[in-house]
């Protein structure tokens, strides 16, 4: 039997379950968005956060929670920063977030297993854009996917979405719909995992709140 990649094990997933995992890596997206707002006072980002926790809620209780999702989206798409508007490195990921928040709730919308599969790929995408533009930038073209491929930002997404993977295929095996203990596990997973995708450190950001 072939091995499938990351991305043929989510489309085998049940869809509550995808929405699961694509919740998780917007999770671990969001903190740039956080930090781009940080420094230079663009947008908000409460409608992201705002629209997490409404999806949250919504994967495990289905039907009993009225989510909008479109205007969800409406709102994010009014906080999506723009690269002409921003000269610095940190628009790109914060981009990204916003593009796999709006992806996910596309996915919701159109009940889309292939938009669900996309924010695994912006995901891995933005770290390697990220990678690209910071210590790539300098380098041969060769040297360049040599670092894209073995920098340990990029080999630990693919872990990451990996070992999230293997523990929900082993929890959908058993339990056709999400739990709420099982949202409230994965959600603290985001959290305690304290960095982004890019490393971003979710403490820092808070005590610059603080501040």
């Amino acid at each position: 039997m072939p091995v499938l990649n990351t991305f043929e094990r989510i489309r085998a997933l049940p869809m509550p379950y995808q929405t699961v995992l694509a919740l998780y890596l917007c999770e671990r997206m969001v903190p740039n968005y956080d930090l781009f707002y940080q420094v230079t006072g663009f947008g908000d980002p409460k409608p992201l956060h705002s629209a997490l926790n409404a999806c949250w809620d919504w994967v495990w209780q289905g039907k009993k929670v009225k989510v909008n999702f479109s205007r969800w989206q409406e709102k994010i798409d009014d906080v999506t920063p723009s690269e002409h508007g921003h000269d610095m490195l940190g628009v790109y990921p914060a981009m990204d977030a916003c593009t796999a928040v709006s992806t996910l709730l596309q996915g919701l919308i159109d009940s889309s297993s292939a938009e669900l599969v996309s924010v695994a790929k912006i995901s891995q995408a933005s770290v390697a854009k990220f990678l690209e533009l910071t210590e790539g930038a300098e380098l041969e073209a060769q040297e360049r996917r040599k670092l894209l491929r073995e920098h340990e930002l990029t080999q630990y997404e693919i872990e990451v979405q990996q070992a999230v993977l293997n523990y929900l295929e082993t929890i959908s095996s058993a339990h056709p719909k999400p739990s709420k203990e099982l949202v409230q596990q994965v959600r603290g997973m985001a959290r305690d995992e304290g960095i982004s995708n890019i490393g971003v450190s979710v403490e820092e950001l808070e005590e610059r709140v603080k501040d």
